[in-house]
């Protein structure tokens, strides 16, 4: 900072006032100092900054499946409002594991990020917990903690669960199966909640609601439960599928597709997020619709506030997530 002060002839304070206040210096004094900085090659040691600050200029997104588009579309959100607010961000991927995830946060409190959104393989985990005792401004996203304890933006999956088998039971299917997991993320839990719920209301009976495990929300799993499901018993074989994700659905598809089977008219098919790649399938996919840059511009915002609101309190929204019917569902 010295070399660019001497270089543009202004004080060490100038060259301090351009990087950091630049309106309180005169157009022609701000254009001397930054071409001074460029024809040193100087670059603000940022390091230093945050040791005198606490804090840099970045958020960061933990997020659980780097191979799932929905969690890259959720990201898109969460950069928009940090564009907005002058601010970059980091994106890290937990893969799931939740041993990834703490490795992330501790390095992420290294850097002094102003806030934390995390898509969490556990809500509950103590490793977040610690960060909110902290005070660490976090927000979960896709997910919420019962006790309001931090931020939280989600949808409402057994809403979706409901609306996915309704539609089903709509189109007369009297045998659907739930294609989805490990059981041990809540998304899941909840979609194959809000299924069984419906499917008790409509007064079908619970074993022709059939569950299909899958170890991941992955495209090659939704084409392993493809091949469990052609090889049940022609009269037990459900006539449709709700599958937790589009990633599974899709999978799903491919198989069926490949075995040889009609879609709609041997498997109507439902997925869930609807991202980009459910329409263009080969089938148009039906799915249940959640509102992926919303949550994460929303999450952005409610963690920003936190970071610079003195009078913040914790809120936990809630997006109602909607049926998108097409091709591969329609009535039989």
């Amino acid at each position: 900072m010295k070399d660019v002060a001497a270089a543009a002839g202004v004080s060490l304070g100038t060259v301090s006032n351009v990087m950091n206040r630049p309106a309180v210096v005169s157009a022609r004094t701000r254009e001397r100092v930054e071409r001074a900085m460029s024809e040193l090659g100087f670059v603000r040691n940022e390091s230093a900054r945050q040791l005198r600050a606490g804090t840099s200029r970045t958020l960061a997104y933990v997020m659980l499946d780097g191979s799932n588009p929905f969690f890259h579309d959720v990201a898109h959100g969460i950069e928009l409002a940090a564009e907005d607010a002058d601010l970059s961000l980091f994106i890290c991927n937990s893969n799931s594991r939740a041993d990834r995830e703490e490795t992330h946060l501790d390095r992420l409190l290294q850097q002094r990020v102003q806030g934390i959104l995390i898509t969490p393989v556990d809500p509950e985990a103590p490793h977040l917990r610690a960060l909110t005792r902290r005070g660490v401004p976090l927000v979960i996203v896709d997910r919420r903690r019962a006790d309001g304890s931090c931020c939280s933006v989600a949808v409402d999956d057994v809403h979706g669960g409901r609306v996915a088998v309704e539609h089903l039971a709509e189109q007369g299917h009297q045998r659907v199966a739930f294609i989805g997991g490990p059981d041990s993320l809540g998304q899941v839990r909840e979609r194959l909640q809000g299924a069984r719920a419906v499917w008790a209301e409509l007064g079908r009976p619970a074993d022709h609601l059939v569950y299909l495990p899958t170890a991941a929300m992955t495209v090659a799993e939704g084409r392993s439960a493809g091949e469990r499901l052609a090889g049940l018993p022609a009269r037990r074989r459900p006539t449709a599928a709700f599958c937790a994700n589009d990633l599974l659905a899709l999978g799903l598809l491919q198989q069926g597709i490949g075995a040889g089977l009609r879609v709609p008219e041997e498997l109507a098919i439902v997925g869930f997020d609807d991202i980009e790649f459910a329409a263009a399938a080969a089938v148009p996919l039906t799915s249940v619709r959640q509102p992926r840059q919303e949550l994460g511009r929303a999450a952005a915002q409610l963690v920003l506030d936190e970071a610079t609101n003195p009078t913040h309190e914790h809120q936990q929204l809630f997006f109602t997530p909607e049926l998108v019917a097409r091709a591969s569902s329609r009535a039989r």
